[in-house]
């Protein structure tokens, strides 16, 4: 099928003759005519006939006009998808977080940006540092959000968000609420923390391996960050968090911070991509209005 020769056809018939048709296309007239006469013969079909100097469609004319109808009707659509996911305004994006930013900062972030971008498909999974990776690389996950130590990894690149400090907290009956003490008597209390592979459960025994402690008790594990602090609430326990996950519940007194000797460490929050892979448009405008979000919510936090 010579498309062209379609559009000419299609053309002239929309446009009530040849002439019109020629002027709306840029091109002669006499080209016009003559390329949908060899359109004609090309299809063995007749497509107009004539009443005086009016040309009319022949029966097959009007049949081929409803297709030719149909076929330009679906490229305008084409163009409309492509030039929708060139823009970002369409597209799938499969995004993995680790436990703190999946249940405390995505939740507003990506509700915010699906209220301008309705048509972006966005599937979230939520898992420990090391499933997080391994999603990455296995190419389940496009973009990788966490929060954690921000240790290196290999062939993923790091986009710093912000970082915020890592607090010991307690429920505000505990004898060391509120107290400064020493990491060793900090080490003797029992902790709740989350299952093995969580980044702060790998930081806080690497905490006593640099100060040749004893690994921390963990006497009560859960897969999630909401069970551990419900766990502390109710008066078991301490345990050790990003502040941006407790510092509410600390300001109602919830829970209190035991201020420990000579441990100031932070908390990172970062995009993580594939190392020298470029992200879809809707990938990389969700990643901007992230930056944008994360700024406004530190900016807010830190003043």
């Amino acid at each position: 099928m010579n498309l062209h020769g379609l559009r000419l056809f299609h053309a002239i018939v929309k446009y009530g003759g040849v002439t019109r048709a020629a002027e709306e296309l840029n091109i002669s007239q006499p080209a016009v005519s003559s390329q949908v006469k060899r359109f004609e013969r090309e299809l063995g079909i007749v497509l107009f006939g004539s009443e005086g100097r009016k040309l009319v469609l022949t029966d097959a004319g009007k049949h081929l006009m409803e297709y030719a109808e149909r076929v330009f009707m679906l490229e305008q659509e084409v163009e409309q998808f492509v030039e929708d996911m060139r823009e970002g305004k369409k597209g799938l994006i499969r995004l993995t977080a680790t436990y703190l930013p999946a249940n405390f900062l995505l939740p507003r972030w990506i509700a915010t940006f699906k209220q301008t971008h309705e048509d972006v498909e966005l599937v979230v999974s939520t898992s420990n540092t090391q499933m997080a990776f391994d999603q990455l690389f296995r190419y389940e996950a496009e973009i990788a959000i966490y929060g954690g130590s921000g240790v290196s990894h290999p062939g993923v690149h790091w986009d710093k968000l912000f970082e915020d400090e890592m607090w010991f907290v307690v429920h505000p009956d505990h004898p060391y609420a509120g107290q400064n003490i020493t990491l060793h008597e900090m080490m003797a209390e029992p902790f709740i923390m989350r299952e093995k592979g969580s980044a702060t459960r790998e930081r806080l025994a690497a905490l006593c391996t640099t100060n040749n402690l004893p690994s921390p008790r963990i006497t009560l594990q859960f897969n999630g960050l909401n069970e551990t602090i419900s766990a502390v609430k109710a008066g078991y326990g301490a345990n050790f968090i990003s502040s941006l996950v407790v510092r509410e519940d600390v300001n109602q007194g919830k829970l209190a911070r035991v201020y420990v000797q000579n441990v100031q460490l932070q908390n990172t929050i970062a995009i993580c991509t594939r190392a020298g892979e470029q992200l879809t448009p809707a990938a990389r405008q969700l990643v901007q209005w992230i930056r944008k979000e994360a700024l406004a919510m530190h900016s807010a936090i830190n003043h």
